[in-house]
């Protein structure tokens, strides 16, 4: 199965940016990013397919703009206007860009956003 590593969090202040990196073992068609906040369930945020069609939930439309370079088979997602409610553990895998789900199971660590007001 294709291993997947995020990378970029920390903290930052309400309204600052943060770029997040998931690196990708192989290449894969349509991919995505999810997120978790604590006592809550893992929800979409983004997917993007290698032709660059794109999916993303309306909390976070027009604020995290998600890019990919296929040559390096790496995903970033670009989180701008950043507020409390974003903070969460942001974690990729291969998704479905039009259902915005994942069959993935071998989850990762994730990288930890936290965003203080």
């Amino acid at each position: 199965q294709v291993q997947l590593v995020e990378s970029g969090g920390g903290l930052v202040q309400l309204g600052g940016s943060l770029r997040l990196s998931c690196a990708a073992s192989g290449s894969i068609f349509s991919m995505g990013w999810y997120r978790q906040a604590p006592g809550k369930q893992r929800e979409l945020v983004a997917t993007v397919t290698s032709g660059g069609s794109t999916l993303y939930a309306d909390s976070v439309k027009g604020r995290f703009p998600l890019s990919r370079d296929t040559s390096k088979n790496t995903m970033y997602l670009q989180m701008n206007l950043l507020k409390p409610e974003d903070t969460a553990v942001y974690y990729c895998a291969p998704a479905d860009v039009n259902t915005g789900t994942t069959r993935y199971d071998s989850w990762g660590q994730g990288t930890q956003v936290t965003v203080s007001s």
